[in-house]
């Protein structure tokens, strides 16, 4: 029993450890922590406090709010080369980024999350510059999370989805939208979402799989609505399929 418990609670401490680092460094409330997770308020603040002990977890005397703490940025520097998938994506990412003019981000999934690992910046004069490297939030609330979602087995979504549904309420969407999403992305063969994280803008997604098939990340294009109209789109989406294609065959090889 005991180490079912000790299992249980690292989970819990990892899952807390995801919501904070949403919350970049602004840091995150602890009743924002308790909602989100379905913990009680008392294990929450036990959880906190023990990681705060620990260097992981910091708390802003100011706002009161949580956040990661300088230990975390310190542990990662024992894997300082960058993951195969980033140096296979780099040449794709260049050449997507020259053809569309517009911004390109580079998002992996990392458990029931996206995580923005890289971004270019085209050469249009209006870009969107909805999320930086380093963003994290819950699969289904961007085109990335619908298009990894739209690759998975559906049972395997439904099942994510689901999970993230808490959290879904703070990005203003559902349960219904998100699988009405994936399943509109697995019509198409891309994730395209009409309204993106950004008000006035659009985004497009491809996903990129593993050699064993899984999904494991996805290549972004948002812009202003504007210039993703009906033609471009497909456009856009035939450069971004091209481009995940050539990065899955870079992993593979």
């Amino acid at each position: 029993m005991e180490p079912r418990q000790g299992a249980q609670a690292i989970r819990r401490a990892l899952a807390v450890l995801r919501i904070l680092a949403a919350g970049r460094e602004d840091g995150v409330p602890l009743a924002e922590v308790v909602r989100t997770t379905g913990l009680t308020r008392p294990t929450v603040h036990r959880i906190v406090h023990v990681l705060i002990e620990e260097g992981i977890v910091e708390r802003h005397a100011r706002t009161g709010r949580y956040a990661i703490g300088n230990q975390v940025p310190e542990l990662a520097l024992a894997r300082p080369r960058p993951s195969r998938l980033l140096i296979a994506a780099n040449p794709s990412l260049q050449r997507a980024s020259a053809a569309i003019g517009d911004t390109l981000f580079l998002t992996v999934r990392t458990g029931n999350d996206t995580l923005c690992v890289d971004r270019r910046i085209g050469v249009y004069p209006i870009q969107v510059l909805s999320i930086e490297v380093g963003a994290r939030r819950p699969l289904g609330v961007s085109s990335a999370g619908v298009a990894i979602l739209a690759a998975m087995p559906g049972q395997e979504a439904r099942k994510i989805v689901a999970a993230n549904e808490k959290r879904f309420e703070a990005y203003r969407t559902d349960v219904a939208t998100v699988l009405g999403e994936v399943t509109a992305a697995r019509r198409l063969g891309y994730g395209m979402r009409e309204i993106g994280l950004v008000q006035g803008t659009k985004s497009i997604s491809t996903w990129i799989k593993t050699p064993d098939g899984q999904p494991a990340a996805a290549m972004t294009v948002s812009a202003v609505r504007t210039r993703l109209g009906p033609r471009r789109e497909q456009e856009v989406a035939e450069i971004l399929l091209r481009e995940a294609r050539a990065i899955e065959q870079a992993i593979g090889g």
